[in-house]
């Protein structure tokens, strides 16, 4: 029997640091686009149903 989740609550905690390198930066965003990604395919799957 499939479960159908009704509410999806994300929370984050972001701290910033003046003195954060580029490195830092790239990696950071890049595990942003990875989780913008997992959560687009989520819903785009969710609508096709």
């Amino acid at each position: 029997m499939p479960v159908e989740i009704k509410e999806l609550v994300i929370r984050a905690v972001v701290e910033q640091h003046q003195n954060t390198s580029s490195e830092h930066h790239t990696h950071n965003d890049r595990v942003v686009q990875e989780c913008v990604s997992q959560v687009l395919k989520i819903l785009k799957k969710k609508n096709r149903r």
